[in-house]
């Protein structure tokens, strides 16, 4: 299990290409650099240990997928980052 932060310091879990919010509800999954969510719609970038939305990405459709469940995750959050793009949408809680 790796970690992942959204650009402002959202921790989030990472299981294999899954990616998971902290209640554990599946966000995303990872092809290559980029994140898509169960609906195939652009979540956003990796960069180092960040998830960051980048609107020269946000064109990019991946195939939709029925979403995992995962466990919840107890980890503090990280300290914003000041890279280049917005903080992704997670599609609610």
């Amino acid at each position: 299990m790796a970690s992942l932060y959204t650009k402002n310091g959202v921790p989030l879990q990472v299981h294999g290409q899954a990616v998971f919010n902290q209640a554990g509800r599946q966000v995303g999954r990872i092809q290559g650099s980029k994140v898509y969510a169960p609906t195939g719609r652009y979540v956003g970038t990796i960069i180092g240990d960040r998830l960051v939305h980048r609107s020269t990405d946000a064109a990019a459709v991946a195939s939709a997928y029925a979403p995992m469940a995962g466990a919840p995750l107890a980890t503090a959050h990280a300290v914003a980052s000041a890279l280049w793009g917005d903080e992704p949408d997670l599609g609610g809680p």
